[in-house]
């Protein structure tokens, strides 16, 4: 090795590095403004009513995803820092700098000679806004960076192990291999879509080891397909059985095809996902970002940028065949998985129902832009085709410029669209309604409170019972006690402080007999209600006169609650699971005698919207 040649490694490794450090900066500054995210607050929920070592939680299935090496840190994050943003931001920086870490290591595997493809690689994949949405929503980034990370630890390995390389000797060749099969493993449990890490890798392998001489000849046993799959067997054969392994259990845990589904929707999705998130994000767009809450930013380019990513994708396809031997198969192996990736998840998505502004959100494209790094690399690194070898033997520095020149201008681009994608990210009301919340429950925490849904534009009914303040605040420490009777009603409001509360006027309840003076409920009573109830989790709100402290039951349909009652005259507030038309109130402490004003059922309310 020349010193030319290890000065010029050493100055790839330092660019890789400052690229590596300026991604890891922008991510934390990303994360930094933003916060808890829709999904999220489920996690926490699951985490808050399961142990987070148990079945019910690690194997639950979450919006058709089976993902308890996500569950599992997701609780770990929630016991160790509850509603605390600042860890699982610290922990999706950490991700993303393994991940980016990984993704140089296979670039160098892949393109060991190629050194402005190698950064060029690296950096449309540090930068790409295809990565961005996943990695900033702490859910999607559980699932996506480990993927992304195996996927580039699985690719390098295979690699390696179907290369002829002296220097892989038997001991290095089982470390790889067992490198390879734990990463596809913990990669699974964090993300299904993970078993395209294998066809990704081996495809990838195909492609270098078609490249060696004598490979690719007129007998099938010489044959690129052949060769990778007879030199690294061990890999391949363990990495199926997994991937057949797991696919059975997936399909006997998860939810992911049920449901409406339609081809017809799915392949508009798969064309918006294409031609308005993929093709733009080639030239570093979008650069606009807009968000209809409750949904996330969806990413609209402007026509010229659709238009440029078109052309440079022509542009780099005709360079390729007409400089690079084997590029036109590359390109046409990141098309297929560009397309093919999305398939399945738009499918899961197809709902008449479903907007296809979906597909713009960008979410399920950070393995993409992983495949797209691989295929530049692959490109990088191709032999020149014929008359052009000579050419870039002798090097010439205007096209290296030019490439150099192009890729900078992509990256700054792809870092307007990051900014705009941030500053709408930013908007959302649910990290001042968690830390306004998270206040008021440490100075009530003296309270018991009912539970309630969050606000709507926090998180819709679709997601109960994770939407209630008592699975989403069910690890904090300091706060009230959630319960079923209390004597103080008071409520979060929209903003997440704590006010007085009452209950809405679904049904009247009637006073009973007897007066204050003379209290008339001595035994079972049945307070006729206003209107029939369904089943339901109500709330009551009732005023009583007791001659003496002790306990009462109460129910609807249902079970029994005891509702314990001071002497005097006092409020009452519980919540009861039922229906029917009448609230039956009994004594149960021996001589108690009590008088109930008229009262109410309903849900617990901000007082001063109660009528």
């Amino acid at each position: 090795m020349t010193d030319e040649h290890s000065a010029g490694l050493a100055r790839i490794g330092i660019i890789a590095t400052v690229a590596i450090v300026a991604q890891a900066v922008v991510r934390g500054i990303l994360v930094a403004r933003g916060n808890f995210y829709w999904d999220d607050l489920i996690l926490i929920g699951k985490a808050s009513a399961h142990p987070i070592l148990s079945w019910d939680y690690l194997g639950a299935d979450h919006d058709g995803h089976f993902m308890p090496g996500a569950f599992l840190l997701a609780g770990i994050t929630t016991v160790a820092a509850p509603v605390q943003w600042w860890l699982p931001a610290a922990t999706l920086v950490v991700l993303q700098v393994l991940a980016s870490l990984a993704v140089w290591r296979m670039i160098r595997t892949l393109a060991p000679t190629a050194r402005l493809g190698a950064i060029v690689a690296l950096a449309f994949y540090l930068f790409s806004p295809m990565t961005v949405s996943s990695f900033a929503w702490w859910a999607a980034g559980l699932n996506s960076l480990p993927m992304q990370a195996a996927m580039a630890v699985v690719v390098a390995n295979a690699v390696l192990l179907v290369r002829r390389d002296p220097a892989v000797d038997e001991r290095r060749r089982r470390v790889l291999t067992a490198g390879a099969i734990a990463a596809f493993v913990v990669a699974l449990l964090f993300f299904e879509k993970s078993l395209f890490i294998l066809p990704v890798a081996f495809v990838a392998a195909v492609l270098v080891t078609g490249r060696e001489a004598g490979v690719g000849g007129g007998d099938y046993r010489d044959s690129a397909l052949t060769v990778t799959a007879r030199r690294a067997r061990p890999l391949w054969l363990a990495l199926t059985g997994v991937f057949a392994v797991w696919i059975v259990v997936y399909l006997s845990v998860s939810s992911a095809t049920a449901g409406p589904h339609s081809l017809g929707q799915t392949g508009r999705l798969v064309w918006r996902s294409v031609n308005d998130a993929i093709v733009p994000s080639l030239v570093g767009g979008p650069w606009h970002w807009d968000r209809w809450l409750p949904s996330p930013p969806m990413g609209f380019p402007a026509v010229w940028m659709i238009v440029a990513g078109w052309v440079l994708l022509a542009a780099v396809v005709v360079w390729t065949w007409q400089t690079r031997r084997g590029g036109l198969a590359v390109w046409a192996a990141a098309a297929l998985y560009a397309v093919g990736a999305q398939i399945p998840v738009m499918w899961n998505r197809s709902s008449p129902a479903t907007a296809l502004e979906l597909a713009q959100t960008m979410r399920y494209l950070p393995d993409t832009a992983l495949v797209i790094a691989i295929a530049i690399a692959l490109v990088a690194s191709a032999p020149p085709r014929g008359a052009h070898a000579p050419r870039a033997a002798a090097t010439s520095r205007a096209p290296r410029v030019a490439l150099a020149v192009g890729a900078v201008a992509v990256v700054a681009s792809a870092l307007v669209g990051t900014a705009s994608f941030s500053a709408s990210w930013r908007d959302d009301p649910t990290g001042d309604y968690l830390a306004t919340a998270k206040k008021s429950l440490a100075q009530h925490r003296d309270l018991v409170m009912f539970d309630q849904a969050l606000p709507l534009e926090v998180l819709t009914p679709v997601a109960y019972p994770n939407n209630q303040i008592s699975r989403v605040f069910g690890r904090v420490r300091d706060r009230p006690r959630f319960g079923s009777v209390t004597d103080r009603l008071m409520v979060l409001d929209e903003a997440g402080a704590m006010v007085p509360g009452g209950v809405s006027p679904v049904r009247e309840v009637p006073e009973s007999g007897g007066t204050c003076a003379r209290p008339a409920l001595t035994g079972p009573t049945r307070l006729t209600l206003s209107g029939p109830l369904i089943e339901w989790k109500w709330t009551v709100a009732l005023s009583y006169c007791a001659d003496v402290d002790g306990e009462i039951g109460v129910r609807l349909d249902g079970d029994e609650l005891r509702v314990p009652v001071r002497a005097g005259l006092h409020p009452v507030y519980f919540q009861l699971s039922g229906g029917g038309h009448e609230l039956v109130v009994r004594p149960l402490t021996p001589g108690l005698a009590l008088h109930t004003g008229a009262g109410r059922v309903g849900e617990p309310i901000v007082a001063a919207y109660a009528p």
